[in-house]
């Protein structure tokens, strides 16, 4: 029976930890340990006797006998015989092992005075009850000192009636062998107790440790935050999937172990591992990793000693990175989350003042007969309207409103409705040549609220617009229909694909890789879709462009389709003229 297999370890993932020792193990040892040590004492009985016999000190051949059926006895013991404890009281395997030691040991001792020799064999009883204690309990190793002390002062009192002699040395000499067994089997038992309880205390450490291990490594793995471990010549020996992706190779991707002097863009990296393990202090610096034509990668780099130098084995130093542009979005969070709550604060306080500039807007209305003044008190009455909304949109947007279908607007016909908007944003844009409009169904009506739509499509127009050359078919949209509960909008440009990073936080407040945007489009209209139970999503795709196929960025918004079309919007939403939105 071998040790379980060893289990790799995080830092080093060509190293293996010990293997885990377990009761079933140490018991085989100690047994096989006995039976070898049996097996040699048998073989060098059976070599005493031949050697006396020869010589002609003995002249017994049942001594010959005795130690050759001894070694026979212990080889089909140590093959037949699993390994076992002997348990708490006498059975077969105590036969087997002590049983048959008793009696050789005992018969050799008997016929040595008449074999013409004077050898002392009760030195060997000291196997049998060392086999007693450590493999039986405390009651079995001290049966077996008994029975060991009652054979020898059986053997005394023969001795004694073979011929009228002083038999206090042989009955003395028989209880103090006797007493000393009695202490060798009460030690022996202790000291293999106490193992036994240290073993036991060893494994539940190594498992606490073990499962301690694998926590570590759980959280390191699912830490946002990059870890590398790196010793002082530059060799990798552990990375987390958020280092790989921070350090942005292939090689850091796919390989297992890597090296920092691998890659020109790692540099910095290495040296700051190394002036970290030179100095032997705790270095931080702001590094950016480029890697031959990709965009840079600024990343925040804190390297920290988990090896000193001169222990034993290798210095190692482990660095921390963080994405700058995370470290800068989480700052513009923090920021722009007071001034959220205070713009909705804001905008509570501006209802009441602006629903009494309405009120007092209409009373003068009722007065005045002058056209020129009815068309500055329409104009008055229209920017109101038009504050209240807004108003609204930020009260609305800050509750995060469920999904809730009395909230939504009339049927807007998809086709129509994207045609129009889209036209309005190229002509303002200058964007005729670089957008293409590819017609839909105009039967399709979906419940989204016009306006809100129009904020979603020039917010996702803006974006591709900024990421695009001044070509044509650069730009296009997409209107369809996925089944009869859905529709949807596609804007897709044949801009270039954006980091894994970026990606990740597309949709995310505040996030952006353009220093002039604040990054609240894309969440916004993210916000605007679920509240009206569709949904926006990013992928990447291949269109028809310019003649041949080219792959670019795509946003499929997928509307609930409404049960059955209604009108076109009301004259004042669809002549309402286009202005940019700024976010």
């Amino acid at each position: 029976m071998g040790p379980t297999q060893p289990a790799q370890s995080w830092l080093d993932p060509h190293a293996a930890a010990d293997a885990q020792p377990d009761d079933s193990y140490d018991m085989a040892r100690q047994w096989q340990g006995f039976m070898t040590a049996r097996l040699v004492l048998g073989m060098v009985l059976v070599v005493l006797q031949i050697a006396l016999y020869v010589t002609g000190t003995a002249h017994s051949d049942a001594q010959i006998a005795i130690s050759t059926a001894y070694v026979a006895g212990t080889l089909a013991s140590k093959l037949l015989i699993k390994p076992r404890p002997l348990g708490r009281s006498f059975n077969r395997v105590w036969g087997a092992l002590v049983g048959l030691d008793l009696l050789t040991f005992s018969a050799l001792q008997m016929l040595q005075s008449t074999s013409g020799t004077t050898i002392n064999y009760t030195p060997l009883f000291a196997l049998p009850i060392l086999v007693a204690s450590v493999l039986g309990s405390l009651r079995l190793a001290v049966g077996t000192a008994a029975g060991i002390t009652v054979l020898m002062l059986v053997e005394a009192l023969l001795s004694y009636l073979k011929g009228p002699t002083d038999a206090t040395p042989y009955f003395a000499q028989s209880a103090l062998s006797g007493v000393g067994y009695f202490a060798i089997a009460w030690l022996s038992n202790q000291l293999s107790t106490r193992l036994a309880n240290e073993g036991q205390r060893a494994r539940q450490s190594y498992l606490a440790a073990t499962i301690q291990r694998q926590v570590n490594a759980l959280v390191i793995e699912s830490l946002p935050d990059g870890v590398l471990v790196v010793d002082e010549r530059g060799c990798v020996r552990a990375a987390n999937p958020s280092a790989r992706q921070l350090l942005g190779s292939q090689q850091a991707l796919r390989a297992q172990a890597f090296d920092l002097n691998d890659e020109v863009g790692w540099r910095p990296l290495l040296n700051l591992t190394r002036l970290c393990v030179g100095t032997g202090h705790a270095q931080e610096e702001d590094v950016t990793i480029r890697h031959g034509n990709e965009g840079p990668r600024r990343v925040h780099a804190r390297a920290r000693l988990a090896a000193h130098p001169g222990q034993t084995g290798d210095s190692l130093c482990v660095l921390f990175l963080q994405d700058q542009r995370e470290l800068e979005a989480r700052v513009r969070t923090e920021r722009l989350a007071s001034m959220g709550r205070l713009s909705t604060a804001v905008a509570h306080e501006i209802r009441n003042p602006l629903s009494a500039i309405t009120q007092a807007n209409a009373l003068l209305d009722e007065d005045i007969s002058d056209p020129r003044l009815r068309k500055l008190t329409t104009m008055v009455a229209q920017n109101a309207k038009r504050l209240e909304k807004i108003v609204n949109d930020i009260l609305n947007i800050s509750r995060v409103q469920p999904y809730d279908p009395s909230y939504l607007v009339p049927t807007v016909p998809l086709d129509t409705s994207t045609h129009r908007i889209c036209s309005d944003w190229s002509v303002q844009t200058g964007s005729q040549q670089r957008l293409t409009l590819h017609p839909g169904d105009q039967r399709i009506g979906v419940r989204f609220d016009t306006e809100h739509l129009r904020r979603v499509l020039v917010n996702l127009l803006d974006n591709a617009l900024r990421h695009t050359d001044d070509q044509p078919d650069a730009i296009q949209v997409f209107p369809g229909v996925t089944d009869g509960h859905h529709a949807t909008m596609s804007i897709w440009s044949d801009s270039a694909p954006m980091d894994q990073s970026v990606e990740r936080h597309l949709f995310e407040p505040f996030f952006s890789s353009d220093s002039r945007s604040s990054g609240l489009g894309l969440y916004i209209c993210r916000e605007l879709c679920e509240r009206h139970d569709a949904s926006l999503i990013y992928q990447r795709t291949v269109r028809d462009a310019r003649g041949q196929s080219t792959e670019g960025n795509e946003f499929v918004v997928t509307f609930r389709r409404a049960e059955s079309p209604d009108n076109p919007p009301s004259a004042e939403t669809t002549t309402t003229p286009w202005q940019p939105t700024l976010y």
